[in-house]
This record gives C-alpha cells, sequence and structure tokens, in this order.
C-alpha cells in the first residue's frame, strides 16, 4: 500500500513537472538577440526561435523559406528591430495570427532614423522585454508571476552593462573613434565618444553604396594618421573596400574592435554580449 501510495505520488509528480516544462506559448525573434530575450522572459512556458542567427552571414542578404513562413504561422508573438533592418518579413507575416512587436514602434521612433542598430541602445531591450511579459501574461494569466519575476530579474542583470558605459564614459569621454558603418553608434555615443567617421560615410558602407571620393579620402586618413583611438569594426559584413581599412588599421596599429549585429556563439546572453562589447572598448582605449 505504501509502494503503491509513493509510485503515484511519484506518477502524478512527475506528471506534474512535465506540464509545467510544456511551453503554452510561441514566440519568434526576427534576429537571436530579441529572440534570447524572450526566452529569459518566457522561461520554459514559452518556445522561443530566432530567424537569423549566424554571425557570419550578412543579415542584409537574408532569403526568407516556406520553414520560417510555418515559423510564422505556428507563432503567438513575433518581435522585429524595425526601422527596414527586417522589412523581408512583413509578407510572411501577412498570414499569421502572431502579434507584432517592433522596438522601433516601441521606442517611437519615426521611419526616418537613420540607424537601424536598436539593440545597441540601453533602453530597447528593456522595452521589449517588459512588452513581451505584458503579452505573455495576457495569453497564460496562470504564469503571470513567473513572467514579471523574469522580467524583473532580466532588468536587474543589465546592471553591470550600464555600470560598464559609465565608467568608459568617466575616463574616456570625446576619445575619438572610427567605425566602419553604424552598427555600434549607440553604444559608442552612450559612452561618449566621438565619432570621426563621416555619418554620409558609414551610411554608404550600410546601404552598400559607393562612399564619397573625400569621406573614402577623411576615413582613411583617420587610421594612416593616427587621429583614432579605435576602429570599430563590422565583422559580419564587410567588402574589400572595408577590408582595406582593416588593413590601414592593422598597419599603423589602431585599436581594432570587432561588432556584429547578431549575437555570436560565445556570448551566454544578450547582456553578456553587450558587456563584453563595451569591455572591449575599454581595453581597446586603454591600449592606446
Amino acid at each position: 500500500m505504501a509502494f503503491h501510495r509513493i509510485g503515484l505520488g511519484l506518477a502524478f509528480g512527475l506528471a506534474g513537472h512535465l506540464a509545467m516544462a510544456q511551453p503554452v506559448l510561441h514566440a519568434v525573434g526576427l534576429e537571436n538577440q530579441y529572440a534570447d530575450v524572450l526566452a529569459q522572459i518566457g522561461g520554459p512556458y514559452v518556445k522561443v526561435s530566432a530567424i537569423q542567427s549566424d554571425p557570419n552571414t550578412d543579415p542584409h542578404e537574408f532569403e526568407a523559406t516556406p520553414r520560417i513562413a510555418a515559423q510564422f504561422r505556428k507563432a503567438d508573438l513575433v518581435v522585429e528591430n524595425g526601422l527596414g533592418y527586417d522589412s523581408w518579413a512583413a509578407q510572411l507575416l501577412k498570414g499569421s495570427k502572431a502579434k507584432l512587436l517592433s522596438a522601433q514602434a516601441l521606442l517611437k521612433l519615426p521611419d526616418s532614423t537613420p540607424n537601424p542598430h536598436l539593440w545597441y541602445r540601453t533602453d530597447t531591450m528593456p522595452a521589449v522585454a517588459a512588452a513581451a511579459a505584458a503579452f505573455f501574461e495576457t495569453k497564460d494569466p496562470a504564469h503571470k508571476a513567473q513572467y514579471q519575476a523574469n522580467l524583473h530579474a532580466f532588468d536587474a542583470s543589465l546592471a553591470p552593462w550600464r555600470a560598464e558605459i559609465a565608467k568608459v564614459k568617466a575616463q574616456y569621454e570625446g576619445a575619438p573613434v572610427a567605425v566602419t558603418e553604424p552598427v555600434a553608434d549607440y553604444l559608442l555615443q552612450e559612452t561618449g565618444l566621438k565619432i570621426m567617421t563621416p555619418f554620409s560615410y558609414e551610411l554608404s558602407v550600410m546601404n552598400d553604396t559607393d562612399p564619397a571620393p573625400q569621406d573614402v579620402a577623411t576615413e582613411q586618413a583617420l587610421l594612416r594618421d593616427n587621429k583614432v583611438k579605435l576602429f570599430a569594426y563590422n565583422e559580419q559584413v564587410t567588402d574589400p573596400q572595408t577590408e582595406a581599412l582593416l588593413a590601414l588599421a592593422k598597419q599603423h596599429q589602431v585599436q581594432i574592435v570587432p561588432v556584429y549585429e547578431l549575437m555570436p556563439s560565445g556570448a551566454k546572453n544578450y547582456q553578456d554580449w553587450m558587456l563584453q562589447a563595451t569591455t572591449a572598448l575599454a581595453t581597446a582605449l586603454a591600449a592606446k
């Protein structure tokens, strides 16, 4: 009889554990950094998938597939960056029942905002996380307390990154830097660094158009004449022109800080990635 009770207890306990572990909702992040935050907020109750997750590919050349369309049809929530960065998804989402959250919309940014790399802003992911938590709570009120706890934990986990930003700004505010394109510009600006690269040059590289000759000359001079403390180089999207700049920076011993458009595999999560990126700036600045 005792064995029977224990067996029943184990069975019910296992069933309860499995029930708890079963995802209730399905969410999709168009880029893996957004998917990572969704997973942190949703926990075991939300199945999360990322559409773009390979930091070794050019996200601007991404092409949707029927498999991705199927993911959208199953999704309850889809998170996009906005500002045209992931506009490829618009047509596929027309046939989806999923709620769409846009980082651009959450931050109330106009379509004319020139830099779409919103995940390097400190206010982006807290807004995305809060909106996702609110949606999960509405669709799955049974786990509201867990979603709220996950949101609070996520917000608290951003403190080391914010502290590192403040540290870099206190020590190096106004330090001149060069970039290939505006991938990490929001972070560079929050740390108080001065971007010397002509913005028209950054936009040309980002949009894959030919930069003006005077902008090219200015960018080359920044590196050749050691007018900058570091060179933030987009490792993910390169071409012969940016590769030539990288070689020039190495030749003249300019500190190089790689930046990425998708979360690299070496990062534990989004906040770890951002902390690593900011620490890399501090290390490069200290070396000059």
